[in-house]
């Protein structure tokens, strides 16, 4: 895992929007994703990507109290690598540093593989709403 640079922009926006494309016919919507100024989140320092080719990343933004996941995204020719786990877990690792004892994140309804994939890594639901068009699911994880 690294921090992502400027040159590595396309390849965000790449990995997100393979990551995340299969999702629009299932949701309706252009997953949020897909539409975020990744430009900006590089810029900012909250983007962190894996491999070289980039397969995977995480967009986080340390908040009062926790870190927020906003983004983690694995090119379809990655995922059951275990990629997905390993970004996870660079993500507590970052809160730990940070010393923030929370991950906050949220993820569409509609997007159940996800939601498995959270709570099998011991995140649990905070809460269900719809936020504009989005129907969301809320979950937090509290670490040691």
């Amino acid at each position: 895992m690294r921090p992502a640079a400027p040159a590595d922009v396309p390849a965000v926006r790449a990995v997100t929007d393979a990551a995340y494309h299969h999702y629009i016919e299932r949701i309706g919507l252009v997953p949020a994703p897909m539409e975020a100024d990744h430009a900006a989140d590089v810029a900012a320092g909250r983007v962190f990507v894996a491999g070289d080719p980039v397969r995977g990343l995480v967009v986080v933004r340390a908040e009062p109290g926790h870190l927020y996941l906003d983004n983690v995204a694995v090119h379809p020719d990655a995922q059951g690598t275990g990629l997905g786990r390993r970004l996870l877990a660079f993500v507590e690792d970052r809160a730990r540093a940070l010393g923030l004892p929370e991950v906050r994140l949220l993820t569409n309804a509609m997007m159940w593989e996800n939601q498995r994939m959270y709570e099998r890594y011991g995140y649990e639901v905070v809460e269900r709403r719809k936020d504009g068009p989005y129907d969301r699911v809320h979950y937090r994880k509290s670490l040691p």
